[in-house]
């Protein structure tokens, strides 16, 4: 048994559903060093022909964790892979140099990865060709356990007993060469994942709610990629303040263009042209380039030929037919915002004050996020749209048809059904 292994079987180091132990735990101990040390780069098809017979041979899940490069380049692509199996040791890969991954996720096809916060790791390693078959979020394992923080580092320290080092997450990790402190790090944070997922397991298991979390993971493994959003631009940061519609043409012409911009350099359109920038000259529509550099964001540092583009992205969006022009919002699907709803239809808002309150109420008795219980939209949809025929059978198929699991549907819809027929009453 591992150092790891043995303070995760301690059980004094554990919070049972977020609460603190009886005794005042020691002080986590700093984990300063890989057991194995720092494994080397991977970035050739040889190295990573070794890797994938390692890993292969290895028994039991396997941790595994990417790092990208946001806020620095263009898109959420992974710049280095970290892995961890008993049997294989750890593993660094690089994805600029070994960008196909595809025979390392074929020889782990059938294991079970051990990932924290899934799905924000899961679209980068799927564009290297890894997709797990089975899986465990450690983090949403933390959640519905009843942890009050599910980071990394407060999960390794609170189950675990040991402190990671978090000083290199947000660096960029498509430098190359990339810092021995920054491999380090990596290589640490799946250094303990196994451990954190054998004792989340058992923690879960004491609880009841281990196959509620295994009905999660399997819906995580097997949801198919998000499509791209639509209208992207309209989530520019201060959009609120855009009212008229030839202002809200300029802020997606000026997007689109920076976006083209970020793409072609590979770099991260905040640091093309800022969203306030945007906003400002969408307020303003300046009427040239001179005007343009009065507005903050378009100071004297900008080069001529970066404010020749934006001004001509400006000029496109002000030469717009009124029929081109975008709608002041996107279209609405499923129910208004919860505030017009005692207006609209007040049976529905007794419906929903009803039904938010029996949620909240059992969340906290199940020592979990309400949002994690049942997702909030669902509530709305079933609250706004109820079954014409509230039968306990009809409420279920409701929350199935809005993609509620079987554990979230047997919990939840005796709730709402209550506050369907109640409030209704």
């Amino acid at each position: 048994m591992t150092d790891a292994q043995e303070t995760a079987a301690d059980t004094s180091l554990r919070t049972t559903g977020g609460a603190p132990p009886d005794d005042v735990a020691p002080a986590p101990i700093p984990l300063l060093e890989p057991r194995e040390g720092i494994p080397p780069v991977v970035a050739s098809d040889d190295a990573l022909a070794r890797v994938v017979a390692a890993f292969a041979a290895g028994t039991g899940p396997v941790a595994v964790d990417a790092e990208r490069a946001s806020g620095y380049r263009y898109g959420q692509r992974a710049y280095l892979v970290q892995l961890r199996r008993d049997g294989a040791g750890s593993a660094l890969i690089d994805p600029v140099g070994c960008p196909d991954l595809t025979s390392l996720g074929e020889a782990l096809r059938g294991s079970e990865w051990i990932l924290h916060a899934a799905t924000q790791d899961l679209p980068c390693l799927r564009e290297i060709g890894m997709a797990p078959t089975e899986l465990f979020d450690t983090e949403l394992a933390g959640r519905l356990a009843g942890f009050p923080r599910v980071g990394l580092g407060a999960m390794v320290e609170n189950v675990l007993g040991y402190a990671l080092e978090k000083g290199h997450s947000a660096v960029d990790w498509s430098t190359r060469p990339l810092p021995e402190p920054w491999l380090r790090y990596a290589a640490l944070d799946v250094e303990l994942l196994i451990d954190l997922r054998n004792a989340l397991e058992e923690e879960l298991d004491c609880q009841g709610k281990l196959e509620w979390a295994e009905e999660e993971f399997d819906a995580i493994a097997s949801a198919p990629p998000a499509p791209p959003r639509k209208d992207p631009w309209r989530r520019t940061s201060g959009m609120h303040k855009v009212r008229r519609r030839r202002q809200m043409a300029v802020v997606r012409e000026l997007w689109n263009a920076r976006d083209q911009v970020a793409q072609r350099r590979d770099i991260s359109p905040g640091k093309v042209l800022g969203d306030g920038a945007i906003i400002e000259a969408a307020l303003a529509l300046p009427p040239n380039t001179q005007a343009l550099t009065t507005l903050p964001g378009f100071g004297h540092r900008m080069g001529r030929r970066q404010l020749e583009q934006w001004q001509a992205a400006i000029d496109r969006a002000k030469a717009l037919p009124e029929a081109e022009l975008p709608q002041p919002g996107q279209p609405l699907l499923g129910p208004p915002p919860p505030r017009a709803w005692a207006d609209k239809d007040p049976a529905a808002a007794a419906r929903l004050s009803a039904a938010r309150a029996a949620v909240s109420e059992l969340a906290e008795r199940l020592h979990m996020p309400q949002e994690n219980l049942i997702t909030p939209d669902t509530v709305r949809r079933v609250c706004w749209e109820p079954p014409k025929n509230p039968t306990p059978d009809a409420v279920e198929e409701a929350l199935n048809t809005y993609g509620a699991r079987r554990w979230q549907i047997e919990q939840v819809a005796p709730l709402l059904l209550r506050a369907l027929t109640t409030a209704t009453a």
